[in-house]
């Protein structure tokens, strides 16, 4: 039987044979479409674009993603049990405190952000709050400080980007072709041309599909980090199983953060389907239950 340690190995490597892919799109696109037009400005404007959302995702996603929800700091005095649970699995973790963040919905969730440990922020519902048992809050917790210890952050950063990088190249291209901006001098063959209209029409629904599966298996990697910090799978198992009890969606759920939450932030009415689970920002409940009580530590 796997261990936990094997399954956090597996889902590292699978997260960044994802990304490996990612990027060979990318590559594919930008060849295709210089080979298009004849022009390589286009490729150079687009890369151009998607270095400077980068840089700008980098240094401002945690303010983005706690102004999208309305998070607000944690008092201290207020939430004294949760800022301890927060700073004893950080020191366990080796990590520094987060800030830590109260978002005023009576919907169970948890996220982290922050660009990297020592600029992190954990945010929890109120509804998390008043739902989970303490050793199940610390499940969560150890799952949230998880991302952060492993970098998940920098690595969905790094995918959205991607993501954008090719919807404005595809964008740009069809702009481009219906008013004929092809250059005449351009040597590219009929093959080639119709590889590019392909890619892109295609690319960017590639693109967010595996968007999608690099985030889901962050999931199960964060799961398995988390359950090795508390040694204690069940109590993460447990806070799952509570939170997808709880269908009504987020107050301010949106599709721009919904990758950072613990749980789907639109409810958990994902009823099992293929198409479901392929666009869907995290595994499902079940199967991530299965793996932690599945797992020894």
């Amino acid at each position: 039987m796997a261990s936990l340690y094997t399954q956090q190995s597996r889902n590292v490597f699978r997260t960044w044979m994802l990304m490996g892919v990612f990027l060979s799109i990318v590559m594919l696109v930008g060849f295709l479409a210089s080979q298009y037009f004849g022009n390589s400005a286009i490729l150079y404007v687009a890369v151009g674009f998607a270095l400077v959302t980068n840089v700008w995702a980098y240094w401002f996603s945690d303010k983005v993603a706690i102004a999208s929800v309305g998070a607000i700091p944690a008092d201290e005095t207020q939430y004294k049990e949760l800022h301890r649970i927060v700073e004893n699995l950080a020191i366990t973790a080796g990590l520094p405190k987060p800030r830590v963040y109260i978002i005023e919905d009576p919907a169970p969730n948890a996220f982290a952000t922050g660009r990297d440990k020592d600029h992190a922020v954990i945010a929890v519902t109120t509804g998390l709050m008043g739902m989970m048992e303490r050793n199940e809050l610390e499940g969560v917790i150890a799952h949230e400080l998880s991302h952060v210890g492993n970098r998940d952050i920098l690595v969905m950063t790094v995918a959205v980007v991607l993501v954008g990088f090719i919807s404005v190249l595809a964008n740009m291209f069809m702009h481009v072709s219906m008013f004929g901006g092809r250059d005449s001098d351009s040597k590219a063959g009929p093959l080639i041309a119709i590889a590019a209209v392909l890619a892109m029409i295609l690319a960017p629904i590639a693109a967010q599909l595996i968007q999608l599966a690099i985030s889901r298996k962050r999931e199960f990697l964060a799961d398995a980090s988390g359950a090795l910090l508390t040694r204690y799978p069940d109590g993460l198992a447990s806070a799952l199983q509570k939170i997808s009890s709880y269908d009504m969606p987020m107050q301010r759920a949106s599709t721009t953060t919904a990758h950072l939450f613990i749980s789907n932030p639109f409810g958990a009415h994902q009823a099992g389907q293929f198409v479901q689970k392929l666009f869907s920002t995290h595994p499902p409940v079940e199967a991530r239950v299965a793996a932690l009580h599945g797992l020894n530590v």
